[in-house]
């Protein structure tokens, strides 16, 4: 006869792994519309990963782009870790990303075709690794942006108006 505590855990399990975020680029969904994400492993040396750990990383300026059928982080920042002493990182080099061949086919060919571009979104800790979620972004007009804010304001001030009642 199972018990009821065994019953709870395996929910737990059902529900997914625990995810950490560490840093978000709130800047991308505002210039950008996110058509698609997928969450990929980067390759990272131990001094990158403990620099990350305390939060010291950048992906406002990130991109990622392919180079021989292997897909790259561009322009991420982050910083030096200073316990490492010479075995430190360099801040802003290319950094691969992991994902399945068919997965980079699907995303890289999307991305030529239609001027749409991969931007990183966020950074977070899945398991003790680090992943990044990539978002297969199409860029906006000024327009498209004022357009977008003033719907969110319309959709705040119908939410304020239902809580009043």
């Amino acid at each position: 006869m199972a018990s009821p505590n065994n019953k709870s855990k395996s929910s737990k399990d059902s529900s997914g792994p625990e995810r950490q975020i560490v840093c978000s680029n709130r800047r991308a969904r505002h210039e950008y519309d996110v058509l698609d994400e997928i969450d990929c492993g980067i390759v990272l040396t131990g001094s990158e990963v403990k620099s990350i750990r305390n939060n010291k990383i950048t992906i406002e300026e990130a991109y990622a782009r392919v180079d021989d059928h292997e897909v790259w982080l561009v322009d991420c920042d982050i910083a030096e870790y200073a316990q490492a002493s010479i075995y430190n990182h360099a801040r802003q080099r290319k950094r691969k990303l992991l994902l399945n061949r068919r997965e980079i086919r699907k995303y890289v060919e999307a991305a030529e075709s239609d001027g749409q571009t991969l931007i990183p979104l966020a950074v977070f800790f899945q398991r003790g690794l680090v992943k990044i979620r990539l978002g297969l972004c199409k860029g906006r007009k000024l327009h498209d942006k004022r357009q977008k804010l003033k719907e969110q304001d319309a959709r705040k001030e119908m939410r304020e108006a239902k809580a009043r009642k």
